[in-house]
C-alpha cells in the first residue's frame, strides 16, 4: 500500500497513520536496504556470503569495514558463486608517495580485485548489477590503501544467476573479524 497524502486540516486516523509507518519500514528513504550482515571469522582467508543476492533486487551494495589482516596492503577480490574465469576489470588511480599513475587490469582472470586489506582494517564500498539476472555482471567502486588509490570497474561474462559471493585475501594473509553488509537498491 502506498504512502498516504494527508491536505490541510484533514482528520488523521490511526489506521492511515499505522500503514504509512508499515510503508516507510518496508521502504525506507533513499533507496537501499541492507539485506545481510556477516562477520568474518578469526584468521580465514576468506569468507563466503551465500542468500546476497534474489529476484528482489537488481543492484547491490557492498560495504566492508572494521577488523584487521595478517599482512599489510594485501589485495580483496570477490568472485561470485563458483565461476573461477571470465572477470575482466580496469582501474586507474595513483601512488600516493610518488604521484605516479596506477594502472591495472584484469583479463579473463578467476576474480575482481574490490578492496584492499591493511594490519589496521579491511576496507571495500562496491556496486554489483545483475549478480541474480541471467545477464552480464558489472562491478564498480574504488580501491583505497595506505599506499595508493584506485576507481575501477568490470564485468563478468557469462549470464548465471548468483546468490552468493566469496571474499578472498590474495597476498597469503588472513583475516579476522571486520563486517560485510550486502544492501539492496529499490527497483523503483
Amino acid at each position: 500500500m502506498p504512502l498516504t497524502t494527508y491536505t490541510a486540516g484533514e482528520v488523521l486516523t490511526a489506521a492511515s497513520l499505522n500503514n504509512n509507518f508499515t510503508f516507510a519500514a518496508a521502504n525506507p528513504p533513499g533507496g537501499l536496504t541492507l539485506i545481510s550482515t556477516t562477520t568474518i571469522g578469526t584468521t580465514v582467508a576468506s569468507v563466503t556470503v551465500t542468500g546476497a543476492f534474489s529476484a528482489t533486487y537488481d543492484v547491490y551494495k557492498i560495504v566492508i569495514s572494521g577488523g584487521t589482516t595478517s599482512q599489510n596492503n594485501d589485495n580483496l577480490n570477490l568472485q561470485l558463486g563458483a565461476t573461477v574465469t571470465g572477470y575482466y576489470q580496469g582501474a586507474a588511480g595513483t601512488t600516493y608517495a610518488t604521484s605516479a599513475s596506477a594502472l591495472a587490469t584484469g583479463n579473463n582472470a578467476a576474480s575482481w580485485q574490490v578492496g584492499f586489506v591493511q594490519t589496521d582494517g579491511l576496507n571495500c564500498n562496491i556496486d554489483l548489477v545483475n549478480p541474480f539476472l541471467a545477464k552480464n555482471t558489472f562491478v564498480q567502486g574504488s580501491l583505497i590503501s595506505s599506499v595508493n588509490a584506485r576507481n575501477f570497474a568490470g564485468v563478468l561474462l557469462n549470464t548465471t544467476s548468483y546468490t552468493a559471493f566469496t571474499l578472498t585475501e590474495v597476498g597469503g594473509g588472513t583475516m579476522t573479524g571486520g563486517t560485510i553488509r550486502v544492501y539492496g537498491y529499490a527497483n523503483s
